[in-house]
């Protein structure tokens, strides 16, 4: 991993530990998989640190553009499925 993660230097310490671990999951769903419910948990919490859409769509970008990661494409397919492992594929 040679990218850091996107944060805005105004957030909480636990609101920081919230984003990064977000972030860290839409990771764990490219290099093993992840359980969408766990990942809806964390997208929920990101979402009370970054509620406007605007803003998340930044970050969003920032750490695609850095990682190679979708945070968009990975939170897109596990609002479609009901359940069940989300592995996503570069």
């Amino acid at each position: 991993m040679n990218y850091s993660y996107p944060i805005d230097t105004s957030w909480t310490k636990e609101e920081i530990i919230d984003v990064i671990q977000f972030f860290s999951l839409i990771e764990k769903a490219y290099e093993k998989g992840m359980d969408r419910d766990i990942l809806l948990a964390g997208y929920r919490k990101f979402k009370r640190v970054v509620p406007a859409k605007s803003e998340e769509k930044k970050y969003f970008q920032e750490f695609e553009k850095d990682s190679g990661y979708s945070p968009y494409q990975t939170m897109k397919k596990a609002k479609e499925i009901e359940s069940g492992l989300i592995k996503m594929k570069n």
